[in-house]
Parts: C-alpha cells; sequence; structure tokens
C-alpha cells in the first residue's frame, strides 16, 4: 500500500475533460456566507468503541476547542466528559474488554511523543511514563486480559513489541525489532507476527517471524507494494495486499500449514483494508475508488452481503465492531456533509445517530458537493483532481481559485468534508485539490512518477491544474492562488521560486523548504523508513544533495515575486520550525507582503479550535487582501520596474 511520507493536510471527483459538452451556467445562488466560528462550531467526534455490555460508546471530540475523550449512549444522547485537558489533545483508544475501564493517548502538544494512559474511579494513571519515549497501542489480546502495544523504550529508532497484562500492568517485551522493521500484527494464538521492511516508498518486503522457531519467512517473491491485512481467526492464514504485477493492489491469502498462495480479490482500485471481525463472523473490505471509501461487509459462513444503513449522498468510510460482532459503529459523511457516528445493531437493522456535528448555524444546502474532474497536463498526462465551485460563482460573476496540493508526497486528496474548505468556498473561492504526479489511488506507474522528480514534473501538473481553472466559465484567470501544507507546502514555495509568475499568492502551511536539513532531521523513529525515504527523494549525504539543494525553495528566495503566507508549529518534529522561520526571512528580502503565523502548541497539523480560528482567518482575510483584492494588483505594479526572471522547473 501507497504510503504518505510527510503527512500533510489531507483533502478529501462527475469526470470531466476539454472536449464534453459544456453545461448551462445557473443563475448566482444567494447563499449566506458563514464565519470562521460557525464553520469551526462544526464538531469533530468519532467513536473508539463499544462497552462490554454495548450500552455505551467511547468517544473523541474536540467540542470543548481540544480533543478529550467522552462517553455516550450507545442509542445516542449526551457525551459526558472523561478527561478535560485544556492543554495537549486527548485522543480515546478503548473500553477494556471486561469492564467500563478506558484507555487514551496523549502526547505532548503535538511532539507526536505518545503515552498511554489508564482513567478508572480512581483517576488517570500512565502507563507508559518513560521519558522521551513514544508508545503506540496495537491492540488487545484475544482473551482480553492483555494488551499490546509498540515502544521505542529501548532504542529511540527502533519500535519493540510488548505486552502489558492489565491484572498488574506490568510489561513484557515480546518481539526486539533490531533489523528496522515495522509491525503488521499478530497472529491470535500469538505465534506469527507479520513484519515489513520498507525498500522504496511503494515496495516492501513482507515477513512472518515464527514466535516459536525464531524462523522468519519472506512472503513476497519480487520487489512489490506489499501490505499485511489480518490473520484469520482460526490461525490458519494470513492476509496481505500487493500490487505484484499489477497497477492496483489486491487480496492475497497465505496459507500458514504449507506457505501456499492464493488470490482472493482483486479490484479496478487499491483495496486498502481487509480485516475479520473478532470471531470471524464478518469479512470487511474497504477500497479507495476513485478518491471515495468503498466499504464491503460478508458474513464468512454465507458469503452474503450485509447491508447497512443508507444515508443520502453520504458513504460509510470507517466501520467498528462490538467484540461479540451483533453491532458495529459506523462513521458516515459525504464531500459536503461532515463525519457523523451512528451505532447499527446487525440483528435488529437498527440504527442511531449518536452525533449532529454540523453546526446548527449553517444551512447544510449552502454547503459545496465535490466533483471529480480530470485534466491533460504538459505531457499529456491526465491527471485526477477534486473541484468545489461556489454556487454564487457564474460566467457573470466569476470568482478567483486555489489549487490544493495535498500532503505527502505519496498522499491524495480524498472525497470528504473539510472545514477549512468549505469556508474559503462559502466565501467565494473556487478549489482544485489537484492528484499531481506522485499521488497515491490512480496505480503505482503514476505513484512511481515523481521519484527523485520533485519540484518538476509535480509542479508542471500543478500548474496545468492553474491552466484548467483559467478555462473554466466562472473563475476569473487573473486570480488564481496555490495552497497546501507539508508537502504542499513544499509545493507552494516551489511555485513561487521556479514559477514566480504562474500563480498570484501562495499559502504555505508548515511546507518543506530545506531538503537536506529535513531529511537528516527526521524524528528517529522513522529509522525504518529513512532508505526508502531516501529513495524517494534522494539521500542528502550522498551526491543526491547537489540536487536536493536545488529543488530546496529556501535556497532560491530571491525568485519570490508574490505576496506570501506562512502557517508553523513550534513542535513540529517533522518539518522543523527553522524552515519557516527562515523562508520568511528570506522573502521579506524582497519586498514581497510576508506573512507569518506561528503557534507555539501545535506539531504537524493545527488540532486545537483556537488556533484553528486564528490560522484559517488568517489565511482568508491575506486571500481577501492579495487575490481577491487590490492587494495582488499593487505588488503586481510594485514588482513591474524589477522584472524578476521567469523560472520554470
Amino acid at each position: 500500500m501507497k504510503k504518505l511520507i510527510i503527512l500533510g493536510l489531507g483533502v478529501f471527483i462527475f469526470y470531466a475533460c476539454k472536449k464534453e459538452k459544456k453545461e448551462e451556467i445557473p443563475q448566482s445562488v444567494a447563499i449566506a456566507e458563514y464565519s470562521i466560528e460557525q464553520f469551526m462550531d462544526n464538531e469533530n467526534a468519532f467513536a473508539n468503541g463499544f462497552s462490554n455490555d454495548k450500552s455505551k460508546v467511547l468517544m473523541t471530540s474536540n467540542r470543548s476547542g481540544i480533543y478529550n475523550v467522552y462517553t455516550t449512549s450507545a442509542k445516542g444522547g449526551e457525551l459526558i466528559p472523561v478527561t478535560k485537558s485544556d492543554s495537549s489533545s486527548v485522543f480515546g483508544i478503548s473500553y477494556f474488554p471486561e469492564d467500563d475501564r478506558i484507555l487514551f493517548r496523549m502526547d505532548g502538544n503535538g511532539d507526536e511523543i505518545f503515552k498511554i494512559f489508564l482513567k478508572d474511579s480512581s483517576g488517570i494513571k500512565c502507563l507508559t511514563p518513560e521519558k522521551d519515549v513514544r508508545a503506540l497501542f496495537r491492540g488487545w489480546s484475544k482473551d482480553g486480559k492483555s494488551f499490546f502495544y509498540g515502544s521505542n523504550e529501548r532504542d529511540p529508532k527502533y519500535m519493540d513489541h510488548y505486552e502489558l497484562n492489565i491484572a498488574d500492568f506490568t510489561s513484557k517485551m515480546i518481539y526486539q525489532n533490531t533489523e528496522g522493521m515495522n509491525f503488521g500484527g499478530m497472529s491470535d494464538d500469538r505465534k506469527y507476527i507479520a513484519l515489513i521492511k520498507s525498500v522504496t516508498t511503494n515496495d516492501d518486503d513482507l515477513y512472518l517471524l515464527n514466535t516459536e522457531t525464531k524462523e522468519k519467512i519472506k512472503i513476497n517473491d519480487t520487489i512489490s507494494g506489499n501490505s499485511p491485512e489480518d490473520f484469520s481467526p482460526d490461525n490458519a492464514a494470513f492476509y496481505y495486499t500487493t500490487d505484484h504485477n499489477a497497477e492496483f493492489s489486491y487480496l492475497m491469502k497465505y496459507n500458514l500449514a504449507d506457505g501456499t498462495k492464493e488470490k482472493v480479490i482483486a479490484k479496478d482500485w487499491d483495496i486498502t483494508s481487509f480485516y475479520f471481525t473478532r470471531n470471524g463472523k464478518y469479512q470487511v473490505m474497504f477500497t479507495n475508488e476513485d478518491a471515495k471509501t468503498v466499504m464491503d461487509v460478508k458474513e464468512v459462513a454465507t458469503g452474503k452481503n450485509i447491508v447497512f444503513p443508507e444515508i443520502k449522498d453520504q458513504t460509510i468510510n470507517r466501520a467498528r465492531f462490538s467484540r461479540d460482532e451483533s453491532m458495529a459503529l459506523l462513521n458516515i459523511a459525504g464531500s459536503s456533509t461532515p463525519t457523523n457516528v451512528y451505532s447499527y445493531d446487525l440483528s435488529s437493522k437498527e440504527h442511531h445517530q449518536l452525533t449532529d456535528v454540523l453546526n446548527k448555524d449553517i444551512n447544510a444546502d449552502h454547503l459545496v458537493a465535490s466533483e471529480v474532474v480530470r485534466f491533460k497536463s504538459f505531457d499529456g498526462l491526465e491527471v485526477p483532481a477534486i473541484y468545489y465551485k461556489p454556487k454564487q460563482a457564474t460566467a457573470d460573476h466569476k470568482v478567483p481559485a486555489l489549487v490544493w496540493v495535498h500532503g505527502g508526497p505519496g498522499g491524495q486528496s480524498r472525497q470528504g468534508f473539510s472545514s477549512q474548505i468549505q469556508y474559503y468556498v462559502n466565501h467565494g473561492y473556487a478549489i482544485l485539490a489537484v492528484n499531481n504526479r506522485g499521488s497515491s489511488g490512480y496505480g503505482k506507474t503514476f505513484y512511481k512518477m515523481d521519484d527523485q522528480n520533485h519540484g518538476d514534473k509535480d509542479l508542471k501538473d500543478c500548474i496545468a491544474g492553474k491552466d484548467w481553472l483559467a478555462q473554466q466559465d466562472i473563475i476569473d484567470a487573473d486570480k488564481i492562488g496555490i495552497i497546501g501544507g507539508s508537502y504542499g507546502g513544499y509545493m507552494t514555495m516551489a511555485a513561487l521560486t521556479y514559477a514566480p509568475e504562474d500563480f498570484k499568492v501562495g499559502v504555505n502551511i508548515y511546507g518543506v523548504t530545506n531538503w537536506l536539513r529535513t531529511l537528516k532531521s527526521i524524528p528517529p523513529w522513522w529509522e525504518s523508513f529513512k532508505e526508502a525515504l531516501y529513495i524517494e527523494m534522494g539521500n542528502p549525504n550522498t551526491i543526491d544533495s547537489v540536487r536536493l539543494r536545488k529543488i530546496s525553495p529556501l535556497f532560491h528566495t530571491e525568485k519570490v515575486t508574490k505576496p506570501l503566507i506562512v502557517l508553523q508549529g513550534a513542535q513540529d518534529p517533522r518539518v522543523l520550525k527553522v524552515e519557516s522561520d527562515e523562508i520568511v526571512a528570506g522573502v521579506k528580502k524582497n519586498g514581497v507582503p510576508v506573512e507569518y503565523v506561528l503557534f507555539e502548541d501545535e506539531g504537524h497539523g493545527f488540532v486545537k479550535k483556537e488556533n484553528q480560528l486564528e490560522a484559517y482567518s488568517r489565511i482568508l482575510k491575506f486571500l481577501d487582501t492579495y487575490l481577491k483584492g487590490s492587494g495582488s494588483e499593487i505588488i503586481k505594479d510594485q514588482k513591474a520596474e524589477t522584472k524578476p526572471e521567469e523560472t520554470t522547473p
């Protein structure tokens, strides 16, 4: 399965091309214009599992302004606070299997050094208290008497596999990771552990470790994209996905007794997830179909498809089953509808909506659904994108637009709800979320097209997206900017640096600007992935450093001629604060308007509502000034005398 390298802004396709018949442009629609406070009052809430008796559900929500843990009735009702943090974000893990104790995780304001905590009647206790040690929950044992977690306590670079006994909270190491492997699951009988060794950012070697004999079996015969999925409930087989001899990942079964393999199912899109419910009654599969999640659940004994509730214009993008497999928690959403959680009884077919996250002040009819579009890039390559059109836009009332670039490299803009995107669209900005070459979800050939070519052909895809926007009847072709986070932030700076006249403004959200430093300073727990990352991006310790310096915007800031806003979290362990500090300082020397928004209590992504309000409102104000308003024209006039050299990748 394709991997995100530098996790960034993930956004979320009606097929269009230049030759299709033009649709009649509708009359302008009168809609209310909502404030950022109203949009950010859309709650983000998700379920972490049922209580043992299925009467309650553990929830995580940001309704307090920061993520905290709550409980609610499985039939809906009030969310009751479990934690009341006002600083670090708290995320639920699960109830204990046989009682109402709760597990949750928390890091230090975005530093990604997660700890696992217990909440019981006596209070809160950290179960993994070691300083500067990262701990990640990896599931409950079949009998519910212990849980598993990964920790880099022994060596900061490697995540070992531990089991923690919930009777006395003692832990023991089950697997010592000395070879830079990634954990891929363990059979219920604990005989086999699935391990992944990254070869490239797309390709992995897949192994099964026999915990009794210590024998390690390699599953794949050739280099390909492989991902562990699940062991069968009877411990007889191991399921994994692979793209061997194919563009898209398909499901395979490996029989543990004799090592034989068989193809289970293949589709025209990537199978992204497959698992069995606890006792094996159901098998659950998810596919990524043109940037949209599709779920398929079958009863194993009969092969019968299970029917789930249908909500208009919405789909199920996640399912979590109770331990006895009688109930499920469903995430249901659309591109213009935020995700709500439902409980579903598989026997009675009754479902209950547990959340209603859309702010009551917002008229749902004023929100915009996305469309899938495709356009030709400079070399004829067809590039997919997700398009959001303001309802007030017409051929007589043209609007400015933004090319939106996802995180990664290797990410994908997907169909899904984003309060941030809806906010900008509501205020009259069209958005084209481009899935440039190198994006996942469109086959491994497309995915590999930007290897060691970043800031060149991937950027040209974004410029082609800008050109496509400029041809649309409702778009003001002279007012198109570029926005992105992490890798998308890099693309913003690459655009302003290497194609300085193509976009009118740039919005850089914790974007990489110096690949040499970023690749040398990746968090220690990414050690198992470092070599694969170097294959895609280049090794900063070799001759690759020459090219990495060439594609790093920090060393070419004199080229920037357009207004820029930069946003950064001071605790970010992936893209360091110094990246943004230095790009801002460099661009300011050109006399170009530069705004810098720094959050001391955020990491790689802004999760606190207070900070989101500030960040997104500052971006809109910047866009209104320099893209929609006259500010961009003033800058154009100021810079006309200098006639900066045009640079293309």
